[in-house]
């Protein structure tokens, strides 16, 4: 078989690579075009690659607080109130006005908060109507009492009168009975006659019925008397049961005047407002556990008994005393010492945190000490603090520190190298002392902020360009 015919004739062309060196050109063009473009950054990206890189620090000026903690016994606490209460009700009941706000400074005795009260004034209204009418009820039997008494000396008077009488009529009466006795003896001797008889008995007669009437007068006015005082002593026994009658009702409006003071939600010290813990249209009630009530109306906080609070390891314990002196610096004033003493030392360790809680007394109280300010206390020892030649925190102004590893040597003298912009500038320290791994320098050779050079290279030289490594 003739296998040729298969074959198949293609059309001949120029070879494709002569198309290569064209497009080779354009990407080299392109290439050289970039790098001249990004010349700059990438002229900055070697340079930079051959700078030596070097850790910075700032130099800082330690806090009072940290200066005193560092050669002291110190604590961290806060500020704590020692009279600090919440205030609520003695009933259950619905807040109608709110006469505080946080902040506001109240005496003791002013109203705080009001409850709803009116069903205790509709009571208070019945007892007092209830001691009004049994005072008016003592009154008139207080004074029907006094007019009888008022009677009695004039009953007295007529029984006195009934007595004269009976008197001046017994004498009568005897004179008539020896007139007629007289008279008889007379007309026994026949010397007198019937008729002289007759009137003689007539007036013996007259005289008897007048002793009979003064005795009955006598007799009636003395029952009066008796009378008189049985009405005085009945006057005075209702008078005293209507007196008792009024203890009952005071009694109900006392008890309803302290129904009606317990709505009323007052302050039991000076103080000032904290915290307000309800609103008008709540209910509180004083065994609140939770719900739709509120267990305190606000919390009020006397300002005066602010003192420090502090937990101090149980190891370190031995290092300070009652009465003691000690330092205060609050998280909000560092600079600021505040003088203080101990005041009391628990006498019980916390097991858990292995501490003891201790608290201190403010010597001086300003309007920046506030209850739950974070604070430090140093604990002093009193024979360093009653040496006057020895200076203190307060009298020695902390100095400027920086990490030892900062100090370089260049040409026998100390130094160290200030970063400012990407060149470092050698600063010669004349006068420092180390302090643990720190330095602190004697004057101002550095200010706060200033950015040193950690380590510094042995060749790094002033005014030589460097690269932070931490940026």
């Amino acid at each position: 078989m003739d296998l040729s015919q298969l074959k198949i004739d293609r059309p001949k062309g120029p070879p494709a690579a002569r198309s290569r060196p064209f497009w080779r050109w354009v990407v080299l063009l392109l290439i050289a075009a970039g790098l001249w473009w990004f010349r700059a950054p990438l002229q900055r990206f070697f340079v930079e690659a051959r700078l030596p890189k070097v850790e910075t620090v700032d130099a800082y000026r330690p806090s009072r607080s940290a200066q005193s903690a560092a050669s002291g016994v110190s604590a961290g606490g806060y500020v704590i109130a020692q009279v600090r209460a919440a205030l609520s009700s003695d009933v259950p009941g619905r807040i109608v006005a709110m006469h505080v706000h946080e902040g506001k400074r109240v005496q003791a005795g002013d109203v705080v908060a009001r409850l709803a009260h009116d069903e205790q004034e509709s009571r208070l209204r019945l007892a007092e109507a209830n001691v009004q009418v049994a005072e008016a009820a003592h009154a008139a039997a207080r004074a029907r009492t006094q007019a009888l008494r008022e009677a009695l000396p004039s009953l007295r008077s007529a029984v006195q009168t009934a007595e004269a009488d009976q008197v001046r009529v017994a004498a009568e009466q005897d004179y008539a009975r020896a007139e007629l006795q007289r008279i008889e003896r007379l007309r026994a001797q026949d010397l007198s006659n019937e008729s002289e008889l007759d009137a003689k008995h007539r007036a013996m007669a007259v005289a008897d019925a007048e002793a009979q009437s003064a005795a009955s007068r006598l007799q009636t006015a003395r029952a009066q008397v008796t009378r008189g005082e049985a009405d005085v002593a009945a006057a005075e026994a209702d008078e005293s049961e209507f007196a008792a009658r009024i203890v009952p009702f005071q009694a109900q409006v006392d008890e309803a005047q302290a129904a009606l003071e317990k709505t009323y939600v007052r302050a039991p010290f000076d103080g000032v407002v904290v915290l307000k813990d309800a609103e008008v249209g709540e209910v509180v009630s004083p065994n609140s556990q939770g719900g739709n009530s509120r267990g305190a109306v606000a919390t009020l906080v006397d300002l005066t008994s602010l003192e420090a609070q502090v937990e101090l390891p149980e190891v370190r314990i031995g290092a300070i005393r009652e009465g003691g002196p000690a330092k205060i610096y609050l998280d909000a004033f560092p600079e600021d010492v505040y003088t203080g003493s101990v005041d009391r030392i628990w006498p019980t360790a916390n097991r858990q945190k292995a501490t003891v809680e201790v608290r201190v007394r403010f010597d001086r109280l300003d309007e920046r000490v506030r209850p739950e300010m974070g604070l430090r206390v140093v604990f002093e020892d009193p024979a360093a603090a009653s040496d006057l030649e020895t200076p203190t925190a307060e009298s020695t102004p902390p100095g400027i520190r920086i990490p030892e590893r900062a100090l370089a040597e260049r040409d026998g003298a100390n130094g160290v190298f200030v970063l400012q912009g990407d060149r470092v500038r050698w600063r010669v320290l004349e006068s420092f002392e180390r302090a643990g791994q720190e330095v602190e320098l004697h004057q101002e050779a550095l200010a706060e902020g200033d950015r040193v050079v950690l380590s510094p290279p042995s060749d790094l030289q002033d005014g030589d360009r460097v690269k932070v490594a931490d940026r």
